[in-house]
């Protein structure tokens, strides 16, 4: 008997509510509606957007929740009306949308779409699906979606707008990092930044945005590339990707580190890319940056940080600041050329790869995440 039309009953990750860890439940996933897709969830990766919801430091968020947003899996049916999605296709459910029909969309300066609608946290948004109702049950009670994915969860229901068909060839355990982390520090770099050829980069945090980074700054020529992380262990690695010097910190005795890049640098790099979030390594990647032309793309968001007080003196003298959102990619039309590039080898996701556990151990790969073991966003 196919699954069809049919509920399917199958193990969830569910935060019920803040600050409490994750229970693996039985859940229900309602059928697809029009314009959807049902989906078996192969392989999904950690992030920390999705540890803040563990952490209870997530704004604007309704519980129960099945969080969970960078993904690879198998169309198991489609609701009415889609037309670009087959039982058996592979793909990566994303929570960057592309409708090709709002101003957002239709404009090649961005990749943003309007179908998020809250600009001041998007990452609260597509909590319900377009007819407002959860696809999700869990004894009785609906549960909500995260990022339109909820990728926690053996079977889930996204838009097909929130939706990549991928080869038939690809490793889902390896291009389900293109869901959120390695898309998005990779693109920051070419996409946002702009990164030039002989240009010298530094990179603020090493986990997987950061060392995703660190491979798009190789990627589009710099020479220098200055990896900055207060756990020395992840500098093996980031040096391997092409990071050519790595500081912590709090080896500085002290000294602030923008200070330290500036004297190596002979004035301060041309690219800042902060992978972290927080106001001092906001301020510091900023101030990294050389007077002139120097430009600083925020990438990282660190949950409860005040933001950054700029002065307009530090922008006068012509440094810029911009940010990214999915590392500047049409999600649904770039993602597809993001997994032939990884079959090409032009980029290695294997190297972001440090543990695989089965669903039923999510917590301890959170535990991994938290204790610095992990290569995680």
């Amino acid at each position: 008997m196919g699954t069809k039309g049919k509920v399917i009953r199958c193990k969830a990750a569910i935060a019920w509510e803040a600050g409490k860890p994750l229970c693996i439940e039985e859940v229900e996933v309602a059928p697809p509606k029009a314009h959807e897709v049902r989906i078996q969830i192969i392989a999904t990766s950690l992030c920390h957007t999705d540890a803040t919801v563990v952490d209870s430091k997530f704004e604007g968020l309704a519980f129960p929740v099945i969080v969970g947003h960078e993904a690879a899996g198998i169309v198991e049916s489609i609701g009415p009306g889609v037309t670009n999605f087959k039982p058996g296709d592979k793909v990566i459910p994303l929570y960057a949308p592309l409708c090709r029909k709002c101003k957002f969309c239709l404009s090649p300066l961005t990749n943003f779409c309007g179908k998020i609608s809250n600009l001041k946290n998007p990452a609260s948004d597509q909590q319900l699906m377009e007819d407002k109702t959860s696809r999700f049950t869990c004894k009785g009670k609906p549960v909500y979606h995260f990022l339109g994915t909820s990728t926690f969860s053996q079977y889930t229901v996204v838009s097909d707008t929130n939706l990549a068909k991928i080869d038939d060839d690809a490793n889902l355990e390896r291009v389900c990092l293109l869901g959120c982390g390695f898309s998005t520090g990779y693109g920051a770099a070419i996409n946002n930044a702009k990164v030039t050829p002989g240009s010298t980069c530094a990179v603020f945090g090493l986990g997987g945005v950061g060392l995703s980074a660190v491979m798009g700054c190789k990627a589009a020529g710099a020479s220098r590339i200055i990896g900055i992380d207060i756990n020395s262990e992840k500098f093996a690695k980031a040096k391997a990707l092409g990071a050519t010097d790595c500081l912590n910190p709090r080896d500085l005795h002290n000294k602030p580190i923008q200070e330290v890049i500036i004297e190596l640098t002979k004035g301060g790099v041309d690219f800042a890319l902060d992978c972290a979030g927080g106001s001092e390594t906001m301020k510091a990647a900023l101030d990294c940056t050389t007077a002139g032309w120097g430009t600083c793309t925020f990438i990282g968001v660190a949950a409860g940080s005040k933001g950054l007080t700029i002065f307009p003196e530090e922008l006068i003298i012509g440094r810029t600041i911009n940010g990214t959102f999915f590392g500047g990619w049409k999600s649904v039309d770039s993602i597809p050329k993001l997994v032939t590039d990884y079959k090409n080898k032009k980029f290695n996701l294997d190297a972001l790869v440090t543990h695989t556990l089965p669903f039923d151990k999510i917590s301890e790969a959170f535990d991994l995440m938290n204790q610095g073991k992990s290569t995680t966003e």
